[in-house]
């Protein structure tokens, strides 16, 4: 079942439990998927690639918006936020703990021979094609930083 059909799915449950957070945000995630779409000027299908890159902005936007919010002390907007990123995570692969994402930069600084901070874009381009959508950029450009420092 395509990314689509379990979206389209999700949203009739949403609207059935008349749950409007897991609505607002599988809206969401359809109105970027057709934007994807016609971007081309052909409604052609996106590959799964772009969809995880899709739906990882999304999180991150949300996370980045209950951030600032909680800064602010507007827990009932950040609350929301939270929620709706919850929502589109579960369409996301599986998330790799920290010790997972470090061997795979080990790995990879291992292979390119990279030796210093110079090489952080060479490592990180890499890292983040091997570990599209399963983990978080700023996990990955930490880790990456303490290895090459």
């Amino acid at each position: 079942m395509s990314l689509q059909q379990d979206i389209m799915t999700a949203m009739k449950a949403a609207m059935k439990s008349k749950d409007q957070t897991a609505l607002a945000a599988l809206r969401a995630v359809k109105s970027e998927i057709l934007l994807a779409q016609t971007e081309t000027g052909s409604k052609e299908e996106i590959t799964e690639d772009q969809e995880i890159k899709i739906l990882s902005k999304l999180v991150k936007q949300r996370k980045d918006s209950a951030a600032i919010f909680s800064e602010q002390n507007r827990e009932d907007l950040a609350e929301p936020e939270l929620a709706q990123a919850e929502v589109i995570s579960q369409f996301l692969p599986a998330q790799l703990s920290e010790a997972e994402i470090e061997k795979v930069v080990v790995e990879t600084i291992a292979a390119t021979g990279a030796v210093g901070m110079k090489d952080m874009g060479k490592v990180m381009g890499m890292v983040n094609q091997k570990l599209a959508g399963q983990a978080d950029g700023k996990t990955i450009s930490t880790i990456v930083k303490a290895k090459l420092s």
